[in-house]
């Protein structure tokens, strides 16, 4: 954004106190939006801004920091303000300056208090984003039926659409057509999930307080977001640790963890393409071979 005047504005009637942009600095660290760091009036603020269609995209965002923030168990940066002018969308958060470490086993520990939190049904009162990918939360009491139907079939289908190889569409038949039997004697609460917790949604402040930002909310089975953690590289084994003395896991999880980051490497395959196709390809024969 150049103009920020919208900005000043949502801010301003947010903290009921004037304030205006002295100073502005582009941010890196995304794919998405666009980023800044806004200074005035003695503030820092966090920008986030892209084109006026994603306005939802970033209301959707600030209930959902809004919801972690309301468990008192995981730091986030608190959303100030969301808005959209001249063509443009925007999200304002409370800026945090992060470090360069801090203590793993408090975010474990602490991502263990954030699961504690249920709700009666999985899903959530609204739907998001994954990445810039619609998420369907529409609530059900069975999680089994809402895996298969808003997260992995759903995938499969955009797949489909965007004319992926035809062999995801008939594993993801064969395994849409079996999943219930990875739950056979194990039967989750609906937890508050982060929903898209790899390492670059984890962070901790100069003092050393882990955080957590750019959330995909919803409650589901807290293993869905274990298993992200350890897709893309994996957290310090201090924070494995910590988790599972906080709440132990299911022996199950072993395999479930692949079942779940299926859901994650299917829109990578959707949104960029090229080798996520044939990671997403092979996970599902991992599955299926699971299975017997």
């Amino acid at each position: 954004m150049r103009d920020f005047a919208a900005v000043e504005a949502a801010i301003s009637a947010a903290i009921a106190v004037r304030f205006r942009v002295e100073s502005s600095r582009p941010l890196g660290g995304g794919c998405i939006n666009q980023a800044h760091l806004l200074e005035g009036c003695g503030q820092r603020y966090f920008l986030k801004s892209n084109r006026a269609a994603l306005a939802d995209m970033f209301a959707a965002e600030a209930r959902g920091l809004a919801e972690l923030e309301a468990a008192q168990a995981l730091r986030v940066p608190h959303p100030v303000a969301t808005g959209s002018a001249d063509g443009a969308s925007f999200l304002v958060l409370e800026y945090l300056q992060l470090g360069s470490g801090g203590d793993s086993a408090a975010l474990g520990r602490q991502l263990a208090r954030q699961h504690r939190k249920v709700a009666p049904a999985f899903g959530w009162d609204r739907d998001n984003t994954i990445g810039s990918t619609p998420q369907i939360n529409v609530r059900t009491d069975d999680w089994p039926a809402f895996l298969r139907d808003r997260r992995l079939g759903f995938q499969l289908r955009l797949a489909e659409q965007n004319g992926l190889d035809p062999k995801l569409q008939d594993l993801g038949a064969q395994l849409l057509a079996r999943l219930g039997e990875f739950f056979a004697g194990y039967r989750p609460a609906p937890s508050l999930l982060h929903g898209d917790l790899w390492g670059g949604n984890a962070a901790f402040t100069t003092s050393g307080e882990p955080v957590v930002f750019d959330p995909a909310v919803y409650y589901g089975d807290r293993e869905a977001d274990l298993a992200m953690t350890e897709l893309f590289g994996g957290f310090d084994p201090r924070f494995y640790a910590a988790y599972r003395e906080a709440w132990p896991l299911d022996p199950g999880y072993a395999t479930r963890k692949t079942l779940y980051n299926l859901y994650h490497v299917l829109n990578h395959a959707n949104l960029f393409g090229g080798g996520y196709v044939g990671q997403a390809e092979s996970m599902l024969r991992r599955l299926l071979a699971e299975l017997g």
